[in-house]
């Protein structure tokens, strides 16, 4: 009896659905194209589906819609994955910076927010976390330094997540790396093989640990500057993380990574003197400015830009790669002028040398020499320059021989003028 009017009050369906479902496998490849997307569409929401297919007169329950595009367009399909193998002890660290929180600072006392460099080896998943303010390359540095120490050595790969100090133009295939990554890590002894953008997989491990960082160690916690906080999370990685059963090795990471990796890493390099990259023009003064000081470059350069690699010690100037002129560190305000760069017939005068005036003037004669040294006997001697090189501009007119007659004859007069030796020679 109930199979009778089960019967007789329930549609049709032919083939275990309904007529809405009917109404919907015409349009299954435009449906399929619209979850899928392509390269200039985003794949469509389910809800905007409904809008577009009731314009075309199409008109069908929500989750009548869902089950059809789930079951018949991919809708909701997620991409199979394969498990990579950890590879060997000591060669990869997965690096990236998160986001822990806002934290007070004393010196300021603005609230500041907190990231967090995480260093995640590969094969023990032992942990190392550094705190900064900030993302620059000063501060990944830093951080790498730090993580040496830790760990004990260095790993043989950095797998970063195209942090922007880092990578300056994201490609799977050639990353382009920047100049001072480069430069770190030529000195350490890594390789640099960066993720791609966008893929989580590519470094799964160190995604999980900004979680576990973030809730295990930040969350609760109160700490009075970012010093504190950085002593509490390195203590934190040695007993908390380093000593927990992980949940895919199902061993104590420290442990692992004492027993395993230890051993294999490259050695501590000497601490890096962190430099500077920038491209500055050289101007018309034979001059380039590097960190508010100047820097003379032969006259070859002027006009040109050059990149430049500053550290604490010494200032490198580089033409395409090509390094074309060094200088020692000066200060701010400071200045380093290598007399070779500056034409000759101005190198006195820009470096106010007055000795080297003086030999000049004397190569001509004894007397001239004597005379241009009686000019320049001043408390500022380079004031009186300009009157030497009116000298000097008399012996190339007058010829060397009347000049030094004119000196002899002033100097037994006493008399020290340039005007007067000038008025000698027109007679």
């Amino acid at each position: 009896m109930i199979g009778t009017v089960v019967e007789v009050v329930r549609p049709d369906r032919p083939h275990g659905h309904g007529a809405a479902w009917e109404h919907l496998v015409p349009h299954q490849d435009q449906i399929t194209k619209w979850v899928a997307g392509d390269g200039e569409q985003k794949p469509l929401t389910i809800a905007k589906i409904e809008v577009l297919l009731t314009r075309k007169g199409c008109v069908v329950p929500y989750r009548t819609l869902h089950r059809f595009a789930t079951e018949r367009c991919g809708f909701g399909r997620k991409d199979l994955t394969v498990r990579v193998v950890d590879g060997d002890p000591g060669i990869e660290c997965q690096i990236d910076f998160g986001y822990l929180g806002m934290l007070t600072d004393p010196e300021d006392g603005r609230a500041r927010k907190v990231h967090a460099l995480i260093f995640t080896a590969v094969y023990s998943r032992h942990m190392f976390v550094w705190l900064s303010y900030s993302q620059t390359l000063v501060a990944v540095i830093a951080g790498c330094e730090a993580a040496w120490k830790f760990f004990g050595g260095v790993f043989a790969v950095l797998i970063p997540d195209n942090l922007k100090p880092v990578v300056t133009a994201a490609d799977p295939i050639s990353p382009r790396l920047s100049d001072g990554w480069l430069d770190y890590s030529a000195h350490v002894g890594f390789i640099t093989d960066p993720a791609r953008v966008r893929s989580p997989k590519d470094k799964p491990r160190v995604e999980r640990a900004v979680q576990y960082v973030r809730g295990n160690f930040w969350a609760g916690e109160r700490f009075s500057s970012i010093t504190e906080a950085q002593g509490a999370v390195v203590r934190w990685c040695s007993a908390t993380a380093g000593m927990r059963i992980h949940g895919t090795t199902c061993a104590r990471p420290r442990e692992v990574f004492e027993d395993s990796e230890l051993s294999a890493l490259l050695p501590v390099p000497a601490v890096y003197d962190i430099p500077v990259f920038k491209d500055v023009k050289v101007h018309r003064d034979f001059h380039a400015e590097v960190g508010r000081s100047l820097y003379s470059l032969p006259q070859q350069w002027i006009g040109s830009t050059l990149s430049v690699r500053a550290d604490t010690e010494l200032v490198k100037f580089y033409h395409r790669g090509t390094l074309v002129k060094i200088h020692p560190r000066q200060p701010a305000g400071g200045r380093s002028t290598d007399r070779s760069d500056l034409p000759e017939h101005k190198t006195d005068y820009a470096l106010r040398d007055v000795t080297s005036l003086i030999k000049t003037c004397a190569g001509h004669g004894r007397c001239i020499g004597i005379y241009a040294e009686r000019i320049l006997d001043d408390p500022l001697p380079w004031t009186r320059i300009r009157s030497v090189y009116r000298l000097q501009g008399l012996v190339r007119r007058y010829g060397a021989e009347r000049v030094e007659q004119a000196c002899s004859l002033s100097l037994d007069l006493d008399v020290v003028s340039v005007t007067k030796i000038a008025s000698m020679l027109e007679r």
